[in-house]
């Protein structure tokens, strides 16, 4: 009587050693996962490293040239370097014409054109407090004040106007909205343009470079007295 019995029956067969009930080799050595069934998907086959998965597309912001869509958001009160208000026109305006109802810069000549106009305009009173008071440092000190009263009065009742931006069409406008700015920040601008005036000599040379500074301020041309109260001057349409 033979004592063969079927393969697999009365034998003690180690489950992990890596051989096939069947007669058949784990091709992967190891436990042979029962049936053939294979991993689960997205896991490789039992002793193969993992897939690498891949990152997804990056996606990219459309393009939307200056002054289209909505204005970038930024912290009240700040403005970051090299910042284009989305409310103000790029000199000569996309595709070579300026946006529908966007303001533009002020031509600089223009500016001076104003200036000289305002300047006109207080000769009158400041050749009355030179003769009363001479040369002397209460004259530069009444010449400023005549000179701040007039630009702040004007900017406050005028819409951010004196009478020579209304003669060549000039705004003062706020730089981060484009409306009429603040008053605080109207009386600020004409400040720092007129009370540098009542110091002797210091105030004349502060006076031309403030008037020159525009020319080498890109890209906003602002004058000095523009910068703290965050101001521009536009050309009105």
């Amino acid at each position: 009587m033979s004592t063969n019995g079927p393969t697999g029956y009365g034998q003690n067969q180690n489950p992990y050693d890596g051989s096939n009930p069947y007669g058949q080799q784990n091709p992967h050595g190891g436990r042979q996962d029962p049936y053939g069934q294979q991993p689960p998907y997205g896991q490789p086959p039992y002793g193969q490293p993992p897939y690498q998965q891949e990152a997804p597309y990056q996606q990219e912001v459309p393009y939307a040239p200056p002054g289209y869509g909505t204005p970038p958001q930024q912290p009240y009160g700040q403005q970051p370097q090299g910042f284009w208000p989305y409310w103000l026109a790029q000199p000569g305006g996309y595709g070579g014409a300026p946006l529908p109802g966007s303001r533009q810069l002020a031509p600089i000549g223009e500016r001076l054109v104003a200036r000289l106009i305002d300047v006109a305009v207080l000769i009158v009173p400041t050749v009355l407090a030179f003769v009363l008071l001479g040369p002397s440092i209460l004259y530069y000190v009444v010449a400023a004040l005549l000179s701040f009263g007039y630009e702040a009065a004007m900017l406050l009742t005028q819409g951010g106007q004196t009478l020579g931006k209304k003669a060549m069409k000039l705004r003062v406008v706020d730089l981060g909205h484009g409306g009429k700015p603040a008053e605080n920040a109207l009386l600020v601008r004409a400040a720092v343009y007129t009370l540098p005036n009542a110091v002797y000599c210091v105030g004349s040379l502060f006076a031309l470079l403030n008037v020159l500074w525009p020319l080498w301020d890109k890209p906003l041309q602002q004058a000095l007295h523009d910068k703290p109260a965050k101001t521009l001057v536009v050309k009105e349409a």
